[in-house]
């Protein structure tokens, strides 16, 4: 694997909302999750994020772990994900995808190698190559990545790695 790609909400995150007084949503992600994003930059692969929705705070955490490649409000993730390849020059089937309900199937499919969280709905978990033992938002991300990292030779996170 050279790339790695998610979807945010029920990969990333736990798929839940908060719903603010003052109309913001809140949401939570896992702290190791973060630590296997950096670990994943840092070692080299293209990190990529795609969701069809759109988080200030999220975007802004992901770009503090390092992540470059972080897509908002994208209607069509198998197209930006095709695209973003493209641009990195990475083979699809040199990239995995990690998606948790209908609109990440198709992205899914083109991916060299499909995942999805433990709570993935039930259509994702059956064109899943790998069912993480995971649920969205509690680990599922740290568990993908570092299966891949431990295949290749490659999991051993820098010291410099911080929890952000």
């Amino acid at each position: 694997m050279r790339a790695m790609a998610f979807d945010m909400d029920g990969v990333l995150t736990d798929g839940g909302l908060w719903l603010l007084p003052d109309g913001e949503w809140m949401r939570r992600m896992h702290i190791r999750d973060g630590y296997a994003l950096q670990a994943a930059v840092k070692a080299g692969y293209h990190v990529i994020v795609i969701s069809g929705s759109a988080s200030g705070p999220v975007e802004e955490r992901l770009r503090r772990l390092g992540v470059v490649d972080v897509h908002m409000g994208v209607t069509d993730k198998a197209d930006r994900l095709l695209s973003i390849l493209e641009k990195h020059g990475v083979r699809k089937e040199d990239c995995l995808f990690m998606g948790d309900d209908l609109p990440d199937l198709a992205a899914m499919r083109k991916a060299g190698l499909s995942c999805c969280p433990a709570d993935a709905a039930s259509e994702v978990r059956e064109a899943a190559h790998y069912v993480s033992p995971w649920k969205g938002g509690e680990g599922c991300v740290r568990d993908v990545i570092e299966r891949v990292m431990r295949a290749a030779g490659r999991w051993a996170p820098p010291e410099d790695i911080r929890s952000v």
